[in-house]
This record gives structure tokens, sequence and C-alpha cells, in this order.
């Protein structure tokens, strides 16, 4: 892989996971039973990356350098998958079924709902 290429992403995640940390704490001060953190970001990522692939893929050509560092640089450390999987079993292992049940709920239909929304918003432009 080409040293830019490499350099793209690799600055991409390092934004991408500051802008996780600062936007994930803003939302997680609406409350500390439920993960408002990881879903936030979970949820507009996920609006962001539709929207943005679509709009690279069909609507305007950018170089791949900087479809690397937004799709999988900036946006790949800005959702949270990994951390929604954890919390989600912290919150069983703590015997929080309800809560744990509307995370998964809520960050799956979150983030394909977003998804959905950015493509379609895209394809308006």
């Amino acid at each position: 892989m080409e040293l830019s290429k490499i350099l793209a992403i690799g600055l991409g995640g390092f934004l991408g996971a500051i802008g996780r940390y600062w936007i994930s704490g803003l939302a997680q001060r609406i409350g500390n039973h439920f993960p408002y953190g990881t879903l936030s970001v979970n949820v507009l990522g996920s609006f962001i990356l539709g929207l943005f692939a679509t709009l690279f893929l069909e609507k305007m050509m950018v170089n791949q350098e900087l479809r690397l560092f937004l799709l999988v640089g900036l946006l790949g450390a800005f959702t949270t998958y990994s951390t929604f999987s954890l919390e989600t079993l912290n919150l069983m292992r703590s015997g929080a079924w309800m809560f744990a049940g509307l995370n998964i709920l809520a960050n799956v239909a979150g983030t394909l709902i977003a998804v959905w929304a950015g493509i379609s918003i895209a394809k308006l432009w």
C-alpha cells in the first residue's frame, strides 16, 4: 500500500478517535444508566458514512486518499461497535436486561436508519 494511503487512513483514524471520545463524552452526560455516548457516535457515524459513501461513489469524484481518510480512517475510528458489544455484555452481566435489549435495538435500528437517511439525502444532491 502506498505511503499516502497509509497516512490518509492514519490521520483520519487519529481524528476519528478524538472525535469519538469528545462527542461520546458530551452525549454520555445525559445519564449514567445507558450508554448514550456509544449510541450517539454509532448513529452519527453511520449517517455520515451513508452520506459520504453515496456522494463519493455516485455523485462526485474524489481521490482515493480522501475516501480512505474519511470513510476508513475517520469514520472507522469514530464508530464504536466493539465498545457497544462490551457495554451490552456488561449490562447483561449486571442484570440490566431491559437496558441491554434497548441498547441492541437502539444501536442496530438507529444505525440502519442513519445509513439509509445519509444515502437518501446524498441521492437528492
